[in-house]
């Protein structure tokens, strides 16, 4: 069930109703828990199955863990936590990639191995609900907070809807407490709640569907040479599309969860108003770069043992970030470029304070994230555009890894981005082409001027009347655009 779907407000409407009955607080957790259950059963229902078997060996697992003093036990705990978790992952989606480069390995070293394929169905989610799940293993490992009493609250915690399938990416001091009292929508909620659903599936139906997504498979999917204009207009269209596509589901659960009395953590501020790659890692995608931050780039040591062991801890984070993203090589150098350009930010930055030390200054100020301050910049604001617009160039650049089915196919997309090519035909048409520039340019400008603020914030700043009219067009746009039956992308993931 996905939310761009009739069933789906069919289904969010029952839930509604349900939620505002005079039940009991359990019953209500009954009723969320068991819808979880349905709205990922629309998919593939044996696969709730795992969710089940994931629920009980973390929510066993975790209390074992946090009350166990003997180490080699707690270790021993851990390990299991880990083996379930991970295994199953490393199992559902990266089996058949671990078995196609071993089989390629092989017989480049002149065997003659041909193993039978498997028939591996990739569960949808997998990744969210695992790093979920896993997270508070570890944090119980670690005592940072008391575990889950009710096997219940655990359950609801691991598959509330909202966020099962493709995030944000929460942790249990985030959702659990509030599962442990009654919660119900206030006129406010439920209002700011609608508008995020109505603005979530704006950015998917009718930007990301209808808008982008047919000039961006255009260009990842040709065979053919073609202009540079048209290659730049698919990665740009790509760029747009991807954003709108995920921010647009975030916002959708954001709002669903809003509806229902509950609160799930923001997962976009403006990414492409980044000013430097860090600022991109803060800004795209938040609650998997935290998790990252946490729960793998901390525990290597993070940036407590030098630069050079910063700079491994780094790389190994961006690339095993990639990893999950996908099981293809493409998905590893996405992951390998962002580190890259980490690494550039940082020694950048680091030769600047270098510098400002030998003059015997001090930086102050704003220097932004990337340390560039050109002299000739009177203005702060013109400075970090700047900076902010080569940093979207250099992140357009990654996209075309992250879409790309092959390298022979991204090869040749950057070198058309990059340089003539000969007997290249125009793929797109001038409308396409034109589309894809307005979008783009309206989207960066967008986020721009909204990067220190948030969407909720300014609507409550609009007039009554105002806000309604945006509104009334928002919905007048889904319908005209019908239902869109494309599963969000990072359902693959």
């Amino acid at each position: 069930m996905v939310f761009n779907s009739y069933t789906f407000i069919a289904f969010f409407i029952v839930m509604l109703l349900l939620h505002n009955m005079p039940f009991s607080w359990k019953t209500k957790k009954i009723n969320l828990l068991l819808a979880s259950y349905i709205f990922y059963a629309a998919w593939n229902p044996p696969f709730i199955l795992l969710l089940w078997l994931s629920t009980v060996i973390d929510f066993y697992v975790g209390k074992a863990l946090y009350n166990q003093e003997n180490k080699h036990k707690r270790k021993l705990l851990l390990v299991i936590s880990l083996i379930g978790n991970l295994g199953m992952l490393c199992f559902f989606k990266y089996g058949n990639f671990f078995l196609d480069n071993f089989t390629h390995l092989v017989n480049a070293m002149g065997g003659n191995f041909h193993p039978a394929h498997p028939n591996i169905i990739l569960p949808a989610g997998i990744s969210f609900y695992t790093f979920t799940t896993l997270c508070y293993t570890v944090d119980m490992y670690k005592r940072k907070s008391a575990p889950v009493k009710s096997m219940l609250d655990f359950s609801l915690f691991v598959t509330f809807f909202p966020h099962l399938v493709a995030g944000p990416i929460v942790r249990p001091p985030q959702l659990v407490p509030q599962f442990e009292t009654p919660r119900s929508a206030s006129q406010q909620q439920l209002l700011q709640g609608l508008f995020l659903v109505s603005l979530g599936l704006f950015m998917k139906v009718v930007l990301a569907d209808s808008m982008l997504a047919k000039s961006a498979n255009d260009v990842f999917n040709a065979h053919g040479p073609m202009t540079t204009l048209d290659a730049w207009a698919g990665v740009l269209a790509f760029s747009g599309q991807i954003f709108f596509d995920f921010a647009g589901y975030s916002t959708c659960a954001i709002g669903v969860a809003s509806c229902l009395g509950f609160v799930l953590p923001e997962n976009f501020l403006f990414p492409y108003a980044s000013i430097g790659f860090s600022d991109f890692w803060r800004r795209w995608h938040i609650t998997l770069s935290s998790w990252l931050r946490d729960y793998l780039y901390i525990p290597l040591g993070g940036n407590r043992n030098g630069k050079f062991k910063t700079y491994i801890n780094l790389m190994i984070t961006m690339l095993l970030g990639g990893l999950w993203h996908g099981a293809n090589w493409t998905f590893v150098v996405w992951g390998a470029l962002h580190g890259a350009y980490l690494w550039g930010e940082k020694i950048i930055q680091d030769y600047h304070k270098m510098y400002q030390n030998s003059l015997g200054k001090i930086p102050s100020g704003e220097l932004g994230v990337l340390g560039i301050i050109p002299n000739e910049f009177k203005s702060k604001n013109l400075k970090n555009f700047t900076l902010a617009m080569i940093t979207f160039f250099f992140i357009n650049v990654t996209w075309v890894f992250f879409r790309s089915p092959d390298f022979s196919s991204a090869w040749q997309l950057l070198r058309t981005m990059f340089s003539h090519v000969p007997n290249a035909t125009a793929l797109l048409t001038t409308l396409s082409i034109i589309k894809v520039f307005v979008i783009v340019s309206l989207l960066v400008a967008c986020h721009w001027m909204m990067r220190n603020t948030r969407v909720l914030t300014v609507a409550n700043k609009l007039p009554w009347w105002l806000l309604g009219i945006i509104w009334s067009v928002i919905i007048l746009l889904l319908i005209w655009s019908q239902e869109s039956s494309s599963s969000f992308i990072y359902f693959q993931f």
